[in-house]
């Protein structure tokens, strides 16, 4: 019994320890994907990509912060104002970001 606890307080350790590192390299790609957005597009929305498959594979989700910066539907890097326009619904208390690539727009409330 006691053999088997501590194989699970490994396997527990274990992947906390696989869930920071992810967390470490989705931020990472992230910063790229800002740094490299206007020498090229389609590397920074690669990163996005890949930030994302990392994030599913490790069971990470992506900080709230970062989920606003790329496109949904297409996976574009959001930059506002060349990538992406934001607007402020008052009437509904609501920013809204339209990708300028594919035209989905999300909504987030504020207050």
């Amino acid at each position: 019994m006691a053999k088997n606890m501590n194989r699970k307080r490994k396997a527990n350790a274990m992947a906390k320890m696989h869930q920071k590192i992810a967390r470490e390299r989705i931020d990472i790609l992230f910063s790229e994907a800002e740094r490299r957005y206007h020498e090229n597009p389609d590397l920074s929305k690669r990163y996005i990509h890949i930030a994302r498959k990392v994030g599913m594979k490790c069971n990470v989700s992506i900080p709230r912060r970062l989920k606003m910066r790329f496109c949904k539907k297409c996976g574009a890097y959001l930059v506002p104002g060349s990538s992406s326009r934001v607007r402020i619904d008052s009437q509904k208390k609501n920013v809204v970001i339209t990708c300028l690539r594919c035209g989905f727009s999300r909504r987030y409330p504020y207050k």
